[in-house]
């Protein structure tokens, strides 16, 4: 593991560095992006620091220098033989007043790198009785604000699932817990729209852009008729859905292989970009 903080790379990764007034730790007041790295390579960077960006200016974060998490990057790979890995950089609002309200200093920047296990090709997932707010102020935000995601996944773990899936407010597919869903339904496949409150994945969106599909909001019910699923992350890549709760699902099925290979054949042209 390699770590940088606010332009200084750490002799030890493991060594406290964050104040302990940093808004990000005492509120969540903060965002970050996860990204896969091969051969040492991040994958799909560029779209991965736009989120962030966005993610940013809807916190209302000061404004993303990407020069400066570009060279963070770079830090924390630099003498690392990292064959499949993960990028971890969280931005949040800095130093702090213990409350909700932020002070003057400046924003804290983190960027980590660290090897990273594959997930196996399939999996259970189970639904959670929580509601995603797709009208609240975080909805499509990608933040340090989990703690919904950690109960949520702590109740699918009891039921033997890898995943949480939500539901929004209004009853529709919304996603997991970071994680977008994918289901084919009388052989078209189907994803639900940014507007469930879902976030924008890169990985759903190289989906849809790469081999296409039809985004559409329907109630979460409509996935009983699926003749099979499949997830998107950015460490899951394309991950078949094994179980939906007690409902069994034939995994891989046809769509989720063919997806999965041209994510195989395509994913190369993203690394380092």
């Amino acid at each position: 593991m390699r770590a940088w903080i606010n332009g200084h790379l750490m002799s030890d990764p493991t060594a406290a560095a964050v104040r302990v007034t940093d808004h990000g730790l005492t509120v969540g007041d903060g965002v970050f992006e996860a990204i896969k790295v091969v051969d040492g390579l991040p994958f799909a960077l560029t779209r991965h620091l736009e989120r962030l960006a966005r993610s940013a200016a809807g916190l209302g974060l000061p404004g993303l220098d990407e020069d400066a998490v570009r060279r963070g990057v770079a830090a924390v790979l630099e003498g690392q033989d990292l064959p499949l890995g993960r990028i971890r950089i969280t931005y949040t609002g800095g130093p702090a007043p213990l409350g909700s309200g932020r002070g003057d200093e400046p924003p804290t920047l983190v960027v980590v790198a660290d090897a990273m296990a594959p997930w196996p090709a399939t999996t259970r997932v189970a639904t959670v009785p929580w509601p995603r707010n797709e009208r609240g102020a975080l909805a499509g935000l990608k933040t340090t604000s989990y703690a919904e995601n950690v109960v949520a996944l702590a109740a699918a773990k009891e039921r033997g699932a890898t995943e949480a899936i939500f539901a929004n407010l209004a009853g529709h597919l919304c996603e997991g817990t970071g994680s977008n869903v994918f289901y084919v339904v009388e052989g078209e496949l189907r994803t639900p729209t940014l507007a469930s409150g879902c976030l924008a994945g890169v990985t759903r969106a190289l989906v849809l852009e790469w081999f296409g599909g039809v985004e559409v909001d329907e109630p979460i019910e409509a996935v009983e008729a699926a003749s099979e699923v499949f997830l998107t992350s950015t460490t899951r890549d394309v991950q078949g859905v094994s179980a939906w709760d007690a409902r069994e699902l034939p995994a891989p099925g046809p769509v989720t292989r063919e997806v999965a290979a041209l994510w195989a054949e395509r994913e190369p042209e993203l690394l380092g970009s």
